[in-house]
């Protein structure tokens, strides 16, 4: 049986929640309060629940802005040395006092934007964002070196100690999802719940299917450029050959790979092209971090066993998960958030029907606001 979530927006972009088989809405702040309890227990805390998999309505003419919070300023950021050489940057925003989130942004490499406050409501959620080593304002610059996920697991947990927070939701989406996951794994007693998006589960099968073949059946004028970069002969392992390039002496061969390994994935990750999300590629700065620490990354296998997610699932059972994922998103297909959901049955998948990968596209933001909502 599954559970409907109904999450209402007002002129004020408040929401107001309506609890399970109560479709009584109330302005009340005590009544709605208690309402929010009663709905974060049953539907975080209860592990009987039947497995939910949801279809999410198509989104219409709404824009991203009716859809998402306003934006906002963070309140406070700094600098974390979480190593000899690598030293991350953080920020909070939303009320002190409130439910604490971290928000792992994308990628490897990808860097966090300030849009990823406006998921949560400000008067609700103490939102933490930060770069991942090597991006964003983490220092040094694209560095690869002690740049792996077990660094990155661990960096987080110590973003965790520094800011004084005992445990915390976890929102993530692509590769967000996959340390998002990974973290969970490995700390599950720091996690109250994993409100994931777009899932990348890192194994050999999905890389080979976007940077190899698979994607390029669908993309074939995107993926032209990005296979013409590389000689016929080295074309038989295009992350491999991209590798090459990407830590390259050189710096023109460096920057000329980071573009079209960037401009292919930026081509991809919405159902309908952005014109402003594809000129990403053309920020040398943002591209020779994404395109170097990502291709590190999967060229390397994520410096797991293939699989280690799906194979670890049993040690997820307790954790709360939401999981949104556009039914069209070329770059992580739906194959992989269906098994996560199958394996592990409490969790909800909602499937988008107009949407791509990314997380600006219109339907999977209203989704991914609607379960933070609901939970605080």
């Amino acid at each position: 049986r599954s559970v409907n979530l109904d999450i209402s927006s007002s002129n004020n972009n408040k929401r107001l929640i309506s609890c399970f088989g109560n479709n009584r809405q109330t302005d009340n702040p005590s009544e709605k309060e208690d309402n929010i309890s009663v709905l974060c227990s049953k539907q975080f805390n209860s592990h009987q629940q039947i497995k939910q998999r949801r279809y999410s309505t198509m989104s219409g003419k709404k824009t991203f802005d009716d859809v998402v919070y306003p934006a906002i300023e963070a309140r406070d950021t700094g600098m974390l040395k979480v190593s000899d050489l690598h030293t991350i940057y953080w920020e909070v925003s939303g009320v002190a006092s409130g439910q604490s989130v971290v928000v792992l942004h994308g990628g490897p490499g990808g860097g966090s934007m300030p849009d990823y406050r406006r998921y949560f409501n400000p008067e609700k959620y103490n939102i933490v964002i930060f770069d991942q080593r090597g991006c964003g304002k983490s220092t040094p610059h694209a560095e690869l070196k002690d740049n792996n996920t077990q660094n990155l697991v661990e960096d987080i947990e110590k973003l965790r100690k520094h800011l004084g927070i005992e445990s915390w939701f976890v929102f993530g989406g692509s590769w967000g999802s996959t340390l998002s996951l990974m973290y969970a794994i490995h700390h599950p007693d720091r996690v109250k719940g994993l409100i994931l998006r777009g899932i990348f589960l890192c194994r050999r099968s999905e890389l080979l299917w976007f940077y190899q073949e698979g994607a390029s059946h669908i993309f074939p004028d995107k993926f032209e450029p990005y296979r013409e970069h590389i000689p016929v002969e080295e074309r038989g392992d295009m992350i491999a050959a991209y590798y090459k390039r990407l830590t390259s002496e050189d710096k023109e061969v460096r920057l000329g790979a980071a573009k079209e390994w960037c401009l292919w994935e930026m081509s991809t990750s919405k159902l309908i092209p952005d014109v402003k999300y594809i000129d990403r590629a053309d920020n040398l700065e943002f591209a020779a971090a994404f395109s170097r620490i990502e291709c590190h990354y999967f060229v390397n296998h994520i410096f797991f066993e293939d699989g280690f997610i799906l194979k670890k699932a049993d040690t997820l059972k307790n954790i709360p998960m939401h999981i949104v994922q556009g039914r069209y998103d070329v770059v992580c297909p739906m194959t992989s958030a269906y098994e996560l959901n199958k394996a592990l049955p409490h969790s909800n998948l909602v499937v988008v029907p107009d949407a791509g990968h990314s997380m600006g596209e219109v339907g999977i933001a209203e989704e991914l606001v609607k379960i933070s909502d609901t939970i605080c």
